[in-house]
């Protein structure tokens, strides 16, 4: 059984996970972790930074907090030779080299989207981008989300602009010329692929992959209703994760 700790724990995705993962049961969440204290605790303990539980085992943190508590999450990791699975997305370049660094001394899995549907849908898209003279990507989330477009949409958008090169497809052309609006026609987020992002309340995450070609189309939705779409995909990173220093992009190569 492997010994989870959360960070973010009072967060809705710490809310959310923590009974998700301790349901299963090849895992435990045996903390949580946050400055505040979570509402509830699931049977936990409670800490308000991952050095104060030096006394107590872990296998693997999971920390879906903020950019700067994940770079003292992989510090504490990288030193403790503990696991580290990461859902926060919006880190800078620095944030992003503490997290290549833990790589080199315990085994990180940092994902995007853990939701296995978004997971699939990247994939379909990647295999339908060959086939279609345009493409653009809308993402939804809800008004809270500080961060635009979505890591999703952009780990999306490099699966279909690398297929499109595989396939020695050209850059994409905006064939609109004009502009009423600057920013109307969304961000280029490689070759011509457009992503434009939503955020309103009442949303949780969604998005889709809209394909045109002469006389038909292709639309790619997923939707997460609820933060508990995430949980599968969560659990499925803490049982492939080790604390062998490797650095893994997304769970994809975790799905058979």
């Amino acid at each position: 059984m492997k010994r989870v700790a959360i960070v973010g724990g009072a967060g809705r995705m710490g809310q959310a996970l923590a009974p998700g993962l301790g349901a299963l049961d090849d895992l435990k969440v045996v903390t949580l972790i946050d400055v505040r204290e979570p509402d509830d605790l699931f049977g936990a303990s409670y800490a308000k930074s991952l050095s104060d539980n030096e006394g107590l085992a872990v296998d693997v943190v999971v920390d879906f907090s903020a950019p700067e508590s994940v770079v003292r999450s992989a510090q504490w990791c990288a030193t403790h030779r503990v696991a580290l699975v990461i859902g926060t997305t919006g880190l800078s370049p620095e944030q992003r080299s503490a997290v290549d660094e833990a790589s080199t001394k315990t085994g990180v899995v940092i994902a995007a989207n853990y939701s296995l549907g978004a997971v699939l849908a990247e994939r379909f898209a990647a295999m339908a981008a060959p086939y279609f003279d345009r493409v653009e990507i809308i993402e939804l989330h809800h008004d809270r989300k500080v961060d635009a477009p979505s890591g999703t949409s952009l780990t999306t958008a490099r699966a279909i602009v690398d297929a499109r090169k595989r396939a020695g497809k050209d850059p994409l052309i905006d064939p609109t010329t004009h502009h009423s609006v600057a920013g109307a026609r969304g961000a280029d987020a490689g070759d011509g692929v457009k992503i434009h992002s939503v955020r309103l309340p009442g949303l949780v995450s969604h998005q889709e992959v809209l394909f045109g070609g002469p006389g038909e189309g292709l639309v790619i939705r997923q939707d997460s209703f609820d933060r508990q779409s995430y949980v599968q995909g969560v659990a499925l990173a803490v049982r492939s994760v080790s604390n062998v220093p490797k650095l893994t992009i997304g769970i994809d190569s975790f799905l058979a």
